[in-house]
């Protein structure tokens, strides 16, 4: 319940001072935790524009996290997570031949599709 006092000052406790915002990019920046996420997202994102080629043009797919050595790969139905585990062989040898430290490719369906997030 809010309730409003007329003629009455606010307590000193009660004044704040206004915080300046910080740009999301400064602030991931300069937090460490934040900034190792941020990193493990970046990887995420390039790992899969490496392999995209490799998925058929129709199918909704969204990088996951990163967590060595294990990567995830987020998609919008169970039709699509069948067709990406049969091209799990092929994307996992051309990661490991680019470079990236992966040793197996988690598919899970999410439920929040594209056309929800924008």
């Amino acid at each position: 319940m809010l309730r409003l006092i007329i003629g009455k000052k606010p307590s000193p406790l009660m004044k704040t001072k206004p915080h300046s915002a910080v740009p999301l990019a400064q602030a991931l920046q300069q937090a460490p935790v934040l900034a190792g996420l941020m990193e493990r997202l970046e990887q995420s994102n390039a790992m899969l524009r490496h392999v995209r080629p490799l998925i058929p043009s129709g199918i909704d797919v969204r990088a996951g996290p990163v967590e060595d050595p294990q990567w995830c790969l987020l998609v919008s139905n169970n039709a699509a997570a069948a067709k990406l585990r049969q091209l799990i062989p092929a994307l996992t040898a051309s990661l490991r031949s680019a470079g990236w430290p992966t040793d197996s490719i988690r598919i899970k369906v999410s439920s929040t599709t594209r056309s929800e997030r924008a």
